[in-house]
């Protein structure tokens, strides 16, 4: 049987996936908004239990197509530990549609491009990679540990060894001050990265966190449904992409958008700006709903 160690995180669309804890927490664990792992060490679980939790999963769980690896940062662990899992997974399941994580800025800082070639062709094929914001004062303000520069660096080692990436922007990062600029530098780097993926979530102070803290002094904007909407539509405006699946599909999202570019950018853009001119009439998610 597979026991979770909890608190459980995973994408919106993992949501058919076999969720394989092959780490517990975070291996950074310093992100200023994120809650995720604050209480949690960073651990590599041993092969043993998760060879016992694959069988389990083997004979419980008929039709295993996709499989994501968490918690916060599996491609910290060894090279050589992911390799034999994902050997693993193969002996059980066969050829999977893919297998995924996330990875933070750190973690593709220490993967070198030969080993996550060498992982992608042993199945783990996409990576969450939290891009935040473009804009290095705000990436320093989320203590991402990584300037937009360096984002951008380690992204290109994982389109070097063919793996594919899934990035995330957080509106309203910038607050009301650098709104504009937040967007247009994330679309900047989001550019540079060209990743299969985009998508946005909307930055919220949540308890534990010294973002939160930081909102009940005062320090911190939070962006109306509006101003938000004004800051996706120069996001989406601004981006240049060869070929991406964007959603905002997030629980945190106020608009619900979803286009593949380049082909579907006008038409969001003009979605956008309905909204803009009619805000009475937009279809923005109630604030009960945004499950957060």
């Amino acid at each position: 049987m597979i026991r979770y160690a909890e608190p459980l995180y995973r994408p919106p669309s993992e949501a058919d996936s076999l969720i394989l804890q092959a780490t517990l927490g975070c291996s950074y664990n310093e992100c200023s908004f994120c809650a995720m792992y604050r209480h949690k060490r960073f651990k590599v679980r041993k092969l043993e239990e998760l060879r016992a939790e694959i069988a389990w999963a083997r004979a419980n769980l008929p039709g295993v197509r996709k499989v994501f690896l968490a918690d916060g940062d599996a491609l910290m662990a060894k090279a050589s530990f992911l390799g034999a899992l994902l050997d693993e997974l193969r002996a059980a399941f066969g050829p999977l549609a893919r297998v995924s994580c996330y990875a933070s800025p750190q973690s593709l800082q220490v993967r070198s491009v030969e080993e996550m070639r060498e992982l992608r062709e042993r199945g783990l094929t996409l990576y969450y990679l939290g891009v935040e914001s473009g804009h290095d004062e705000v990436l320093a303000r989320l203590v991402k540990g990584v300037d937009a520069a360096e984002m951008i660096r380690v992204a290109l080692k994982a389109h070097e060894a063919g793996v594919k990436l899934s990035t995330m922007v957080l509106l309203g990062a910038g607050g009301r001050a650098l709104s504009r600029e937040h967007a247009l530098e994330s679309a900047r780097v989001v550019n540079a990265i060209d990743p299969r993926f985009v998508s946005t979530l909307v930055m919220t102070p949540v308890e534990g966190t010294p973002l939160f803290e930081a909102a009940a002094r005062g320090e911190v904007d939070e962006l109306s449904p509006l101003e938000l909407a004004a800051e996706l539509r120069e996001f989406v405006a601004a981006l240049e992409l060869s070929g991406s699946i964007f959603r905002s599909n997030h629980a945190s999202n106020y608009l619900a958008l979803s286009g593949t570019l380049p082909k579907d950018k006008q038409a969001m853009v003009r979605a956008l700006d309905g909204v803009l001119a009619r805000p009475a009439a937009a279809p923005f998610r109630p604030q009960w709903l945004r499950g957060l």
